[in-house]
């Protein structure tokens, strides 16, 4: 038996390495013959080529089959993924609607309680911004509204997030904004929390200065600026912008409104609020019942008879 496995092995050694230098030098010809430059070697390389590759078309199924398998299922573990994220954000807006559902009952009821009568009157006229024509010492706007839209001077403007100016100018075809960072520029506003009113003044700054304040020492940076309706000018509850503290130590305002983004600005229809100018009547408290003569004695009766 051991002389038997020898002999395999002394015959199977030299036919592997008969095998190994066929391989190469096939390796090798191949090679040399896919590098010669010459229009025959191009003829039988084409040749070759012509009558290998399409019979390799069985062998090349299970790839293709395999590779499109691949990415299917790449595709699938995407849209599984997505899938699930969907799901995750449909909760969360179930979550958001379920509140917003009870805010707004709650909001019904706190406005049914309080009797709040909604302004009706407060609608708006939507104009885009035609030109700017600010410099450093102006900071205005065009729109392409004006007189036959109904615009009047001192009227409110706003873009999406809070107040940006008022109509100071108006054509028949064209209004005038001054921008709340103008120096000609006086707007009533409230702070919120403290209740404080103050005026908002532009200085052709990007921050307008917050004067006439009662107690400077009660604000702080964050406060919420809205308009008020001292004087009959602007609609009250207007969002204006929050109270920032400059290096200068004066009190200011960051604008809501997107100055750098003034493309489309609503004009507030403010109509004048009604003055009362009688005092009223003087009410007097109500006056006791007549008392009636007390009725005369008898003696008193027989003496007059």
């Amino acid at each position: 038996m051991a002389d038997d496995r020898k002999q395999d092995q002394d015959f199977i050694r030299p036919l592997r390495r008969i095998l190994i230098a066929l391989m190469a030098a096939s390796l090798v010809l191949v090679f040399l013959v896919w590098r010669i430059d010459s229009p025959r070697v191009e003829q039988f390389r084409m040749a070759v080529i012509d009558s290998v590759v399409p019979s390799f078309d069985w062998a090349m199924r299970p790839v293709a089959r395999a590779v499109g398998m691949a990415e299917n299922f790449r595709s699938y573990a995407r849209i599984l993924e997505q899938n699930q994220e969907l799901r995750r954000e449909l909760q969360q807006m179930r979550a958001w609607r379920e509140a917003a559902l009870q805010l707004e009952q709650r909001n019904a009821q706190l406005l049914d309680l309080n009797q709040v009568r909604l302004d009706p009157q407060l609608t708006h006229v939507t104009g885009v911004v035609m030109a700017d024509s600010g410099s450093p010492f102006r900071k205005s706007v065009l729109l392409n509204v004006g007189a036959r839209d109904g615009v009047q001077d001192g009227w409110a403007v706003m873009d999406g997030l809070g107040l940006a100016g008022r109509i100071a100018g108006v054509g028949s075809r064209t209004a005038r904004v001054v921008l709340l960072t103008d120096t000609a520029s006086a707007v009533p506003v409230i702070i919120q929390p403290s209740g404080q009113r103050a005026m908002l003044v532009g200085d052709n700054a990007p921050f307008p200065i917050l004067e006439f304040i009662e107690s400077p020492e009660d604000l702080r940076p964050g406060d919420r600026v809205i308009s008020s309706d001292d004087g009959g000018v602007f609609p009250a509850g207007i969002l204006v912008g929050e109270v920032v503290a400059t290096s200068d130590g004066r009190l200011r305002v960051r604008i809501a409104a997107d100055y750098g983004r003034l493309e489309f600005l609503r004009v507030l229809r403010t109509r004048p609020m009604e003055k009362i100018t009688d005092t009223g009547i003087l009410i007097l408290p109500d006056s006791p019942a007549p008392v009636p003569d007390p009725l005369p004695e008898p003696e008193e009766r027989a003496s007059d008879g």
